[in-house]
């Protein structure tokens, strides 16, 4: 495997497994004792990714929400805010998304191979932009990122964008907050897809903590070996 960052997945979902629903509403899952968990995270992380559908769809700003954490890591030499990563087959971004306008960050988009061209012409100077193959290769995105200083990466979505590292392995740790509620919306996201996955029933995920953070519960799974292959947890039954 080539160097890349290590990978920690964050996501909050319902009890049954969805991450938003279907009105124009954003769906809060989670409560501001667990925002302000999610902000220090942010804080110790080199770089953060969403998926272009959660820039579309959320309009998220992905920055360090406290001002001291802010202040703590421009004390370390770091910008206030980590860098922002996102990428896309199409290319089909508008510049004056929050991804691109908020805090004084670098900004990076891989974008498949053939849409790079038309990717820099839409969003100009807004963000630098880099082929990463067609389709979008995340261990090619990946040793990018490793190589321009990024050691610790925090995805925070959106589902499809879960699903392609959880599937290829290349999740390190995975931070899981379940809402204390049901969406029961067949056509809402969900936290996952479909696909084949590392760890199943056969190879379980090694939780390494659990606890409630007011009325939701947070989980923390180690994915990966130190060698970068997918941890196991025996099987309870044996």
């Amino acid at each position: 495997m080539p160097e890349r960052p290590y990978v920690l997945l964050s996501c909050a979902a319902s009890i049954d497994g969805y991450i938003d629903d279907t009105t124009d509403q954003r769906l809060l899952l989670s409560n501001d004792e667990d925002f302000d968990r999610v902000d220090e995270v942010r804080t110790g992380c080199d770089a953060i990714l969403v998926g272009a559908n959660t820039i579309r769809r959320d309009n998220p700003r992905l920055l360090v929400r406290a001002e001291q954490r802010r202040k703590d890591r421009v004390a370390r030499g770091l910008p206030e805010s980590p860098i922002k990563v996102t990428f896309t087959s199409s290319g089909d971004l508008v510049p004056d998304a929050k991804f691109f306008t908020a805090g004084d960050v670098q900004k990076i988009v891989y974008c498949s191979s053939g849409a790079v061209d038309s990717c820099r012409d839409r969003l100009g100077g807004a963000a630098t932009v880099v082929s990463a193959g067609d389709p979008v290769d995340l261990t090619t995105m990946l040793a990018d990122l490793a190589g321009r200083g990024v050691q610790r990466l925090m995805v925070e979505g959106g589902g499809a964008v879960h699903t392609q590292f959880l599937t290829t392995g290349l999740a390190d740790e995975l931070q899981l907050v379940v809402a204390p509620f049901f969406v029961g919306d067949a056509h809402a996201p969900r936290f996952v897809g479909p696909g084949q996955f590392p760890h199943h029933p056969g190879n379980r995920m090694a939780l390494q903590e659990v606890h409630p953070i007011g009325d939701v519960i947070f989980a923390r799974y180690r994915l990966t070996n130190f060698d970068g292959t997918p941890s196991a947890q025996p099987d309870q039954a044996t």
